[in-house]
């Protein structure tokens, strides 16, 4: 869905109408929870109903467009991540061993989801280091530019620079991906990981 598209449903929604929050919903809601799932795996899907439910609550006084929302939304989200991942580790059922396979990044993140399947990428994606995990996630999966990122995360946009270099690096090297990278597929893409770089960054 186009940001104009996104903006009238947006508007919508803050003004208090169903449907509009319902568009942003089905627009949104996949890339919230493969973002999630990358930091907070298993309660992936209850955190984005806590997500969801804080936004409804606090639509009415978001100002802003298209993507200040898509900014405000996956701030939202990563807090309540936090959240969960504080509780869990109160209650010491969460353990960290468990790598569940979710999705890349821009390039060889989408080469891997191409060739694997975003179950198995996004796993590889959660067993980077956390903040290029969450760079990479927010960077080849949502979409977001470096600025909105790092406003997400609270960085500075170098810092995201560099953590998303360093995760997709990690992704590049790490040895599934180079296997699965050598398996031909139907309209493969270039071999030369060319996801070494983000656009943009």
């Amino acid at each position: 869905m186009s940001d104009d598209h996104l903006a009238d449903a947006l508007q919508a929604a803050v003004g208090g109408d169903d449907a509009g929050f319902a568009v942003l919903w089905r627009t949104l809601q996949p890339a919230v929870l493969r973002y999630l799932r990358v930091v907070c795996g298993d309660a992936a899907e209850d955190v984005a109903s806590e997500t969801w439910l804080q936004a409804a609550r606090d639509l009415s006084r978001f100002t802003g467009d298209a993507t200040a929302f898509r900014v405000w939304l996956f701030r939202v989200a990563r807090h309540r991540a936090l959240d969960e991942t504080r509780r869990a580790r109160r209650r010491r059922e969460e353990t960290r061993d468990e790598v569940v396979p979710t999705t890349p990044v821009r390039d060889v993140a989408l080469d891997v989801i191409d060739r694997s399947g975003t179950e198995w990428a996004l796993g590889l994606i959660a067993s980077l280091p956390i903040d290029q995990a969450e760079a990479v996630i927010l960077r080849a999966v949502v979409g977001l530019d470096v600025a909105n990122t790092a406003a997400v995360l609270g960085k500075r946009p170098g810092a995201v620079r560099v953590a998303a270099m360093r995760g997709l690096r990690r992704l590049a090297s790490h040895p599934q991906v180079r296997d699965r990278r050598d398996v031909p597929v139907e309209d493969p893409r270039p071999s030369d990981l060319p996801g070494t770089r983000l656009e943009g960054a």
